[in-house]
């Protein structure tokens, strides 16, 4: 695959792309001639084995998306090791458990936790990005958003798919507004994909508890988020704009 460049001279920025889907988009953007953007909040090992899979191509950026200036600092610190930033995959997010009957506090607690690493981090490096973008003429974002966020949630994981909904709308809002911009934005909700966050539901709830619904009785490939997320950036797809790409095996509700 390493003569076909149809990303050739594109720096990606990744949020979360030190594992699962994250490496494998990076993986997949280098192998297409991309440079990809590291990022990543803890796991340094992963995101240093990840570049020496890419050969040493691509850049680190280490931050904390947690925190209410993470983004910011993000985005400060990959533009100025990148120069230009064509694209970005808001691909970091978290999934956290609360009962209906937990303290308040805690509720209120586990709702802003999800909302600042899975959407305002999203929304504040939309923000910067569109600037950008608007100064050099026109740049991509990929929001990786949820079949959660279009048909609901557990009970007890409310908070996430309400972060994956409003990220599909900020997409569709951008997707509106700054495409006249030259900006393309677009978002991908899968189903379960098989990473690390997936293995550990079915070992706590059983493998049927997650594609028991799913039509082709499979979760998603990271691999195959990854080769969308490389098809979606390309120069060519232009009237993608605002579209969200469902990659959930087909089961659309329960």
């Amino acid at each position: 695959m390493s003569h076909v460049t149809p990303l050739a001279g594109q720096t990606v920025l990744i949020t979360g792309a030190s594992g699962g889907i994250g490496a494998a988009i990076a993986e997949r953007l280098s192998a297409e001639g991309a440079r990809p953007v590291i990022q990543y909040g803890r796991d340094r090992e992963g995101a240093e084995a990840l570049h020496r899979r890419l050969g040493g191509d691509g850049l680190i950026v280490q931050a904390d998306l947690s925190g209410p200036d993470g983004a910011f600092a993000l985005w400060r610190d990959a533009l100025a090791a990148a120069g230009r930033i064509h694209a970005v995959v808001n691909n970091a997010g978290i999934r956290n458990e609360i009962s209906i009957d937990a303290d308040p506090s805690d509720w209120r607690a586990a709702w802003q936790k999800e909302f600042q690493v899975n959407f305002f981090a999203a929304a504040d490096l939309c923000k910067e990005a569109l600037v950008h973008f608007r100064q050099h003429g026109g740049g991509r974002i990929v929001n990786m958003a949820s079949r959660a966020g279009q048909r609901g949630y557990a009970a007890d994981a409310m908070p996430y798919g309400a972060t994956k909904a409003a990220l599909i709308n900020l997409t569709k809002s951008i997707a509106r507004s700054f495409g006249r911009d030259g900006v393309v934005a677009v978002s991908i909700a899968p189903g379960w994909v098989r990473t690390d966050m997936a293995e550990d539901f079915v070992a706590k709830h059983g493998k049927d508890a997650a594609v028991g619904d799913i039509p082709i009785g499979e979760m998603a490939e990271t691999a195959e988020i990854a080769e969308l997320v490389a098809f979606l950036l390309r120069p060519s797809q232009v009237s993608v704009n605002g579209a969200t790409f469902d990659v959930n095996g087909g089961s659309y509700i329960r």
